[in-house]
Parts: C-alpha cells; sequence; structure tokens
C-alpha cells in the first residue's frame, strides 16, 4: 500500500531523464557503480524499470549522463568577470571539488576518457589557454598539461579516500602512510622517507593549487 502511494505521488511529477541522472547521482553518491542498477533507481523513483528505459537505454548511458551532470555543475563556478587565470584556478577547483565528493567520476572519466563530459573540459580548458594570448604552437601541450594535471591529481586524490580503512578518517590514513614512508630503506627512498612528515600535514587542496599555480607559470612565461 505504501508503494502504491509513493508512486501515485511521484506520477503527479512526470518522469523525465533529468529526475533519473538526479536519482543515479545519488545511488552512486550513497552505494559506487556496483549500487546502480535499473531495480535499484526504479525503488528510488517509485516507478518502473520500463518506464526508466524510455528515457535511458542502459547503465553505460546513465553512467555518462550522471557523470555529465556532475561535470557540468563543476564548469558553471567561474564568475563572467574572471580572468583567464582565474577561470583556470576557478575550473580546476570546480573538477577537483567534484571528483572529491562523488569519487566514481574520477573511476568514470578514466574508464571513458573522451567521453562528452572529458571533451568539456578539455574544450574550455583550450579556449582559456588561448586566452592567456599562448602561442597557437604551444596551445595543445599547455592545454593537455593542465587537463591532465587536473584530471590525474582529482583522480588520484578520489582513489585515496577509498582506499581507506572503514571508519578511518582521513588523517588517520595519512598518518599510517606516513609512517610507512618514514621506515623505508633510506638509501633507496631518500626522498620520500624526507616528505613523511610534510605527506601527514599537508592539505590536498592547498597542494592541488600550489601545482596548478606551477603550470601556469609555466605557460604564462611563454609569453614573455
Amino acid at each position: 500500500m505504501e508503494t502504491r502511494t509513493r508512486r501515485s505521488e511521484r506520477r503527479e511529477e512526470p518522469l523525465s531523464r533529468e529526475l533519473i541522472v538526479q536519482a543515479a547521482v545519488e545511488l552512486l553518491d550513497a552505494s559506487g557503480e556496483r549500487g546502480l542498477t535499473f531495480r535499484a533507481l526504479a525503488e528510488r523513483l517509485a516507478t518502473g524499470p520500463g518506464a526508466i528505459y524510455w528515457h535511458i537505454t542502459g547503465k553505460d548511458e546513465v553512467l555518462g549522463a550522471a557523470t555529465d551532470a556532475v561535470v557540468a555543475d563543476a564548469m558553471s563556478l567561474s564568475s563572467a568577470d574572471a580572468t583567464p587565470q582565474e577561470a583556470v584556478r576557478a575550473l580546476a577547483l570546480g573538477v577537483f571539488d567534484a571528483i572529491d565528493a562523488h569519487p566514481w567520476v574520477g573511476t568514470q572519466l578514466a574508464r571513458a576518457p573522451w567521453q562528452s563530459a572529458m571533451l568539456r573540459v578539455f574544450e574550455r580548458i583550450g579556449r582559456l589557454v588561448r586566452a592567456l594570448g599562448v602561442p597557437p604552437s604551444a596551445e595543445f601541450t599547455s592545454a593537455s598539461a593542465l587537463f591532465n594535471y587536473i584530471l590525474g591529481v582529482g583522480g588520484q586524490n578520489a582513489a585515496n579516500a577509498r582506499a581507506h580503512e572503514p571508519g578511518a578518517t582521513r588523517a588517520e590514513f595519512l598518518d599510517n602512510v606516513s609512517v610507512a614512508w618514514a621506515e623505508l630503506d633510506p638509501d633507496e627512498y631518500a626522498f620520500i622517507r624526507s616528505a613523511a612528515d610534510r605527506l601527514r600535514e599537508h592539505d590536498d587542496r592547498t597542494e592541488f593549487l600550489a601545482g596548478l599555480d606551477l603550470i601556469l607559470s609555466g605557460i604564462t612565461a611563454t609569453l614573455l
């Protein structure tokens, strides 16, 4: 009886692709890719799987659409009057934070590297590189460096988050890794041992922006 009531209430708001994608994002955040099934979507939307298939053909399309939605939100954060450098930073942080909040996005982007979400990010970065005044001969290299850094670090940060032991905090995870680094062979891993304390104390977002600024400094140096 309760299910019938919920379905009746849901029918007052017609099922749409947007509703399905929103529900998919919620499921992915809660249960990961394994938890995203048409049965689970149907239960969340109080409808039948057949109604969902009317709008979306399969799981791959749902994953792609959910990824597109999260990335599109991340790309909308830059203000219209931002300088190209400010816009790059806003875009980079938006994507980094989106992958941090939705770790499955990093996995999905890596799995299908030239899906529409990736193309939109690369196009946006390329236009910003062009707006910086980078010579045409250096545009592709500059855009690629930024693109690979943003997605690479964002994806690695998400992977680190998934590596936590159940119930462990980020601080506890980093403390354990730092202890392991400090115990490595001093001849074979001299640098890593020296960075052990830094690993424990660093802030992922701050380090991400510092690395981004190094790349931007290198790109703008080509304009001199």
